[in-house]
C-alpha cells in the first residue's frame, strides 16, 4: 500500500482555501470569455430566420457552478450505490470529479457526462472494472457517452502527471476505530457501540466528500472528523481525550490543537452543506445548457414564435366573418 505521505495527493492535490477560489474563479472567467466570443461571432453572423438577431447565452456564476457540482457528486454516490460499488470507488470518482473541475467550468464540460467517466475511470483504476455498456444500461444512458468523454478525462488527468492513485477517509475511519478500542480497553459488550460509532461516522464521511474538504484537508482529518461528528451522536468515548492521546504519540508541537481546528473546519463545512433537488437546478441546469448549446436559445425562440403566430391565425381565422 502507497503512503500518503509521500503520495502526489498529498503533495499536489491539497490546497489553501483562497488557492481553491482562485482556480473555481479561473475556470469561471476563462469559460465566460469563451462564451462572450462566441455570443460576437453568432450575432455577426447572424440568421435569416430571426433578421439577424440572436439570444446570449447567461452564464453561471462560480455559486452555480458550486451547486450544480454538488448535485453531480451526490449522482455519483447514487450510482455508485445501486452498483453496490465500495466506498473507495465512490471517493475515487468524487476526487477525480473535484479535480476536472479545478480546471475546467461545467460550461465547457457537462458535470453529466464528466460524472459517469469518472465512475468508470474509477472502477478501472481500484480494479474493479464495470464496461461501459454495463454501467449505461444500469443507469438508462447511452454508455457512448462515457467513451466519448473518456479521453478528455484522461487528458486532463495526463496534464496533471497522472495523478490517479488518490486517497479516501474509510480506510483511515476503520483504522482509527481499532486504535480506540485499544486505547479505551474495549470490552466485548462495547464493540457494538464502537461498531455504530463507525458505521455513523461513514455516512457523515459521505457528506463530508460533497464538500470542498477532501481538496482541502489529507484524509485521515476527514475521518477525524468523521467519528468526531458520529461520537457527537453516539457518546461511545472522550474523543478529547483521545486526540490528546493521539497528539502526544504523533509529537505535534501544538498538541490536539492542531487537530481540534482542521476538525472544527470540516465540520463547517458539513453543517453549512447544501445539497441541491431536481427542482432547486432547473434554472442553473436551463443556464447550463444555453451556455453548452447557445443554439437551442434560438431554436426555442423560434418554436414560441411559430406557435404564437399558429396560435394568432387560428384565432383570426375563427373570429373573421363569413363571406
Amino acid at each position: 500500500m502507497a503512503d500518503f505521505q509521500t503520495s502526489t495527493h498529498r503533495a499536489k492535490w491539497i490546497l489553501t482555501p483562497q488557492d481553491l477560489a482562485e482556480r473555481y474563479q479561473s475556470a469561471n472567467d476563462r469559460a465566460k470569455r469563451a462564451l462572450v466570443q462566441n455570443g460576437e461571432k453568432r450575432l455577426e453572423e447572424g440568421t435569416k430566420e430571426n433578421g439577424g438577431r440572436q439570444s446570449r447565452s447567461k452564464s453561471l456564476n462560480c455559486e452555480e457552478e458550486r451547486l450544480m457540482r454538488i448535485f453531480y457528486e451526490k449522482k455519483i454516490q447514487e450510482v455508485c450505490s445501486a452498483f453496490k460499488f465500495p466506498h473507495k470507488i465512490q471517493a475515487t470518482a468524487i476526487i477525480y470529479f473535484k479535480r476536472f473541475y479545478l480546471h475546467w467550468s461545467v460550461m465547457e464540460h457537462h458535470p453529466k457526462h464528466i460524472m459517469l467517466t469518472c465512475v468508470y475511470a474509477s472502477c478501472k483504476i481500484e480494479e474493479s472494472h464495470v464496461s461501459a455498456e454495463e454501467l449505461g444500461k444500469g443507469i438508462e444512458q447511452d454508455h457512448q457517452v462515457i467513451l466519448d468523454n473518456e479521453m478528455t478525462v484522461f487528458q486532463n488527468f495526463q496534464g496533471l502527471g497522472f495523478d490517479l492513485i488518490v486517497y479516501a477517509p474509510y480506510r483511515s475511519i476503520e483504522g482509527f476505530v481499532v486504535d480506540m478500542e485499544n486505547f479505551f480497553g474495549a470490552t466485548d459488550s462495547q464493540l457494538e457501540m464502537f461498531k455504530e460509532m463507525k458505521d455513523s461516522a461513514i455516512s457523515v464521511a459521505d457528506m463530508i466528500m460533497l464538500t470542498d474538504a477532501p481538496l482541502l484537508f489529507p484524509p485521515g482529518l476527514l475521518a477525524l472528523a468523521s467519528l468526531h461528528k458520529s461520537n457527537q451522536l453516539h457518546r461511545v468515548v472522550d474523543f478529547e481525550r483521545y486526540l490528546e492521546d493521539l497528539a502526544s504519540r504523533r509529537s505535534l508541537p501544538h498538541g490536539a490543537q492542531e487537530l481540534i481546528e482542521p476538525i472544527e473546519a470540516i465540520s463547517a463545512l458539513v453543517n453549512t452543506l447544501h445539497v441541491p433537488t431536481t427542482h432547486d437546478m432547473k434554472y442553473i441546469d436551463r443556464k447550463l445548457k444555453s451556455c453548452l448549446d447557445p443554439g437551442s436559445l434560438d431554436e426555442k425562440k423560434r418554436e414560441k414564435r411559430s406557435k404564437h403566430k399558429s396560435r394568432k391565425l387560428a384565432v383570426e381565422t375563427h373570429a373573421a366573418p363569413p363571406v
